[in-house]
Order: C-alpha cells, then structure tokens, then sequence
C-alpha cells in the first residue's frame, strides 16, 4: 500500500529572528575580541545517551536479517548493565582549538553544567589563561544551558 518506516528528517527550520545573522555577527566580533587579548572563550553543550540495549535514535549498518536486539522499554533494571545514562558535557575553548569532556550518570542540570565549567577552569582554564579578568561562554538554549 505504499507505506514504509522511514527515520524523520530534520527539515523543517523555525522562524528566524531578522536579526539572527546580527546576533551571530556580534558573538563573533565579541569572541574573537576576548581571544585577541588572552581572554578565554569557551563554547559548550552537552548530550544524553542511554547505555546498553536500549533503542537510541539513529540507524547503523547491520548484517540484512539480522537486526540489533533491543529492549522494548527504557525502564530502569536490576543491574546498571541494563540501564545506564552517560551525560557528557563538553567544554570547546576556542582560542586553543582543544576540548574538554566531563562524563557523568546524574541528569542534565544547570549544576552539571555549572560544575562542568568548574572542572574545565580549575583543570586547565586558569592554568591557560592566568591573567583573565572575565570567561566568554557561548552555549545553545537547550537542556542545562537553558
């Protein structure tokens, strides 16, 4: 009957702001700014994933016939062999084109997020850039950094 089960494709953009180009122009100036005088910038998001046999988004090549097994249902089991949720927080600092990634299995909060950013400066941040008197963060409005 002319059905299949094809995956969504992300087509559909929401309006734009008339001012998005300016808004990016302006971070851009802002970040590069901050980056010419040692200031540090850092960009960050973060992503969730279940661990295990659990049905995440997304498709991978498989033998034909032989489809990857996974639980029906993302309820929590026994064992964290069945159910875990690996929270990964990246920190991207600009002027030294390096990342920085914290793993956690707690939730996506603003205080993962916080004390993310923590680790990075107390790890690295303020051993790159003694000096600074302020940190650039750019971040989506998604999740924690909303």
């Amino acid at each position: 009957m002319g059905y299949s089960l094809p995956v969504p494709a992300k087509q559909n953009e929401g309006t734009q702001r008339p001012d998005r180009d300016g808004q990016y122009r302006y971070l851009n100036d802002e970040a590069t700014r901050c980056v010419e005088h040692g200031e540090p910038v850092i960009s960050v998001d973060t992503k969730k994933k279940l661990i295990g046999s659990h049905a995440n988004g997304g498709r991978e090549w498989q033998p034909a016939g032989d489809p990857q097994r996974v639980n029906v249902h993302d309820f929590k089991g026994a064992t964290l062999g069945e159910f875990a949720k690996a929270i990964s927080y990246g920190v991207y600092d600009v002027g030294n084109d390096e990342g920085w990634v914290v793993v956690g299995d707690s939730v996506d909060t603003a205080e993962f997020a916080v004390e993310s950013i923590r680790r990075w400066w107390n790890t690295l941040g303020r051993i790159r850039f003694p000096d600074a008197t302020r940190l650039l963060i750019t971040a989506d409005a998604g999740g924690s950094n909303g």
